[in-house]
């Protein structure tokens, strides 16, 4: 038998819980001064992309909105247009870098819909390839990553 080891995953088990949730884990991530340390791929003025740190797929990021906001409808329309330019620009990073063969890309507006921090608005861009489906993730529900979240970093700075 061979054993899969995916260390990063205690983190996010034994992360605090708040009524179900996580509470806002990006609630200073804007502010940070080191990408690297905080995985932030990219910003403009109102919104950023950051990997996920407990990926579906390797180069799953996340974009969000510096203001903390739940749902779209409570984004000024200025602050729309650049997180759609985010989420655009996430695409565009993550093709240019490892030319995925597609992708999905989506919200989960509140628990109830999957939204694990559902208090600050987030969009998902996972990277898909051919055939990147096994059985992994329905018997061992266990996820295999090929990268370290630092290297998947590295090359996706390359083209930002």
């Amino acid at each position: 038998m061979k054993n899969l080891h995916s260390y990063w995953r205690m983190e996010y088990v034994k992360a605090p819980k708040q009524d179900g949730a996580f509470g806002n884990p990006f609630a200073q991530l804007a502010e940070s001064e080191n990408d690297k340390d905080a995985l932030i791929v990219w910003r403009n003025r109102r919104s950023y992309l950051i990997l996920n740190k407990f990926p579906y797929n390797p180069g799953h990021l996340l974009a969000l909105p510096n203001r903390v906001v739940a749902d779209l409808c409570e984004l000024e329309a200025d602050e729309r247009g650049e997180f759609m330019e985010t989420i655009v620009k996430g695409k565009e990073i993550l093709t240019a870098a490892i030319k995925p063969d597609g992708f999905n890309i989506g919200f989960n507006f509140g628990s109830a819909a999957g939204a694990g921090i559902p208090s600050h608005l987030h969009c998902h861009i996972v990277p898909r390839w051919k055939g990147d489906t096994n059985f992994m993730p329905v018997v061992g529900q266990t996820r295999v990553l090929p990268e370290a979240l630092v290297e998947t970093w590295k090359a996706l700075r390359k083209f930002c």
